[in-house]
């Protein structure tokens, strides 16, 4: 009798240590039950589980005319001594340098993990031209879009930043669903961007290694994005390539807060008015608010996944025409031909990402581990 008195109140007093979450979760590897502080995803590299983590295969980039693109490969992504790396590659390694002017690159297959993931500007398919090469570097993106997304929590990403002009590093989060529409009206959450430039400057300041940045996008169409009134950034003259810092995130029902190392850098604290008024949307009464019916954190009250990537160059403006940098910038962001005008200047950049020491650690973005707590 006593010893089925003493299991029914073990469980109840395991039911009860259990405090319910206001965070929220789905997929493949959410936990069932969400208890308040526990630690819902985490990934120590250990090995490459590619159940949690998901490739991406397209040429399209991220949309910005990028000069990488994405695919499931081991030069590009791998796990070593407990760390995942994002590795840039020269495309011409593996198909020869003739072909990227000349040459069809299809990247759609046939088996579920190799489908092209992004058709959209010549994601799928595209045919090199001398005045519009074929991405000239591989790379890799990798995400949780079907294994873990969620909303409200806490992220802690310890991640090595690297080094090597016109890198671009980013860990971030989108939209599991675009339940409010598509980019950015549904939001992205970016966690830390930052640029392998070990010496370039800016109107006077380091925005290269030394710099890293998180952002918030938001707004109903892409031509009105509120990103500039959630952009943060902080300099460290050490470079964040140098040593492992962790980026963090609190995402609450009230507000945003983004930390590099326990040190707030920024945060979003919308009023009653939410991200409209936030945004300085409703300054125009012929714009309807696509989160109108949405919380006051709408578009940040839905569930994201997280995305991690190094991507090279692009014409977005990223990289400024105007940078001071040891070797110029090799193409400007109005070209037609940026691709080529990128490859044609190897001979200032190459060098600076020593691929060829140390199995290219240099330029690769490292990550030491991700975790994600309910709040």
């Amino acid at each position: 009798m006593w010893s089925v008195l003493a299991g029914v109140l073990a469980v109840a007093s395991l039911g009860a240590a259990c405090t319910p979450s206001v965070t929220t979760v789905s997929g493949t590897h959410a936990p069932v039950t969400v208890c308040s502080g526990a630690l819902i995803f985490a990934d120590d590299f250990n090995s490459f589980d590619l159940e949690k983590w998901q490739h991406e295969n397209t040429l399209a980039g991220g949309g910005n005319w990028e000069f990488q693109y994405y695919s499931n490969n081991r030069s590009n992504s791998f796990t070593h001594s407990g760390r995942l790396f994002i590795r840039p590659s020269l495309t011409s390694d593996q198909f020869g340098e003739p072909f990227l002017s000349s040459g069809t690159l299809n990247v759609e297959g046939g088996a579920p993990a190799d489908r092209c993931t992004n058709p959209r500007w010549w994601g799928c398919e595209r045919t090199g031209s001398p005045s519009n090469i074929l991405n000239p570097i591989k790379s890799a993106r990798i995400r949780t879009v079907n294994s873990f997304s969620f909303r409200y929590g806490r992220v802690e990403v310890r991640a090595k930043m690297p080094a090597g002009d016109w890198l671009w590093p980013a860990i971030w989060l989108m939209p599991a669903y675009n339940t409010y529409g598509t980019w950015p009206a549904s939001g992205e959450i970016d966690l830390v961007e930052s640029r392998g430039n070990r010496a370039m400057t800016h109107n006077g300041l380091h925005i290269g290694t030394q710099e890293a940045g998180s952002t918030l996008h938001y707004g109903p169409y892409p031509e009105l994005n509120g990103w500039e009134r959630a952009h943060w950034l902080r300099r460290n003259t050490a470079g964040y390539n140098s040593n492992f810092h962790r980026y963090q995130l609190e995402w609450t029902p009230n507000y945003l807060r983004f930390s590099i190392d326990d040190v707030e850098l920024g945060r979003a604290t919308p009023g009653n008015g939410g991200f409209w008024e936030y945004g300085g949307f409703n300054a125009n009464p012929r714009i309807e608010n696509p989160w109108r019916y949405g919380s006051k954190m709408a578009p940040f009250d839905e569930k994201f996944y997280l995305i991690i990537n190094l991507a090279v160059g692009g014409t977005n403006g990223f990289f400024p025409d105007n940078v001071s940098n040891p070797t110029p910038k090799p193409w400007w962001n109005g070209s037609p031909s940026a691709a080529t005008d990128f490859w044609n200047g190897r001979w200032g950049w190459l060098p600076t990402w020593n691929l060829n020491s140390n199995d290219g650690q240099d330029a690769s973005l490292q990550v030491d581990y991700v975790r994600i707590w309910a709040l």
